[in-house]
């Protein structure tokens, strides 16, 4: 996917990967490779990408080991910025040494606030996870960024001092809260 060859590369692991994803990092000046779930370290950075992208996608994050497995290997060589949502997020937090677990009840559809811990201001969201990081297991070389306002789970993470960061919710939805889109910019 691409509209122009003077692009930032992004090579985009897709764990269930939706198009408007691809469709938002394309608008921001990004050419995307999609590579599948199962690909290697070799092969990720054989592509000289300027940056990662971990997909969305269905499931118990706990049990996708190659792209946790593979998460940890980028995480360890660290030269390349780091984006996630959803179960993206998840495998990040999961590589950095938090744990998940399943939700009691899960968060579904559109108009959910969470809070942007950096700035103080509230964004509408949309959200589709059983799943969630656990607030309680969280190292300390991981900083919360976003936190939901409905039960205060974990609704995003950065790696302090890196350039790795990851949102539960869908910042892409469309129709639907536009209030995230400049994580895309980021």
């Amino acid at each position: 996917f691409s509209n122009n060859k003077d692009k930032f590369k992004i090579v985009a692991i897709d764990f269930g990967i939706k198009k408007s994803i691809l469709n938002r990092l394309v608008s921001h000046g990004c050419e995307v490779l999609v590579l599948p779930s199962n690909t290697s370290f070799d092969d990720v950075i054989g592509h000289n990408p300027d940056g990662i992208f971990f997909s969305n996608g269905p499931g118990d994050p706990s049990s996708v080991f190659d792209g946790i497995n593979l998460a940890k290997l980028l995480i360890d060589y660290g030269k390349i910025p780091m984006f996630g949502i959803c179960l993206g997020h998840q495998i990040l937090a999961l590589a950095l040494g938090a744990k998940t677990k399943k939700m009691s009840i899960g968060h579904r559809g559109a108009n959910h606030p969470v809070k942007d811990l950096k700035t103080n201001k509230v964004e509408i969201t949309s959200q589709n996870h059983g799943f969630e990081v656990d607030t309680k297991s969280i190292p300390n070389s991981v900083r919360i960024t976003h936190k939901s306002l409905f039960d205060g789970g974990i609704e995003g993470i950065e790696l302090k001092g890196k350039k790795l960061f990851s949102v539960q919710y869908h910042p892409e939805s469309n129709p639907g809260p536009q209030d995230s889109k400049y994580l895309f910019e980021k």
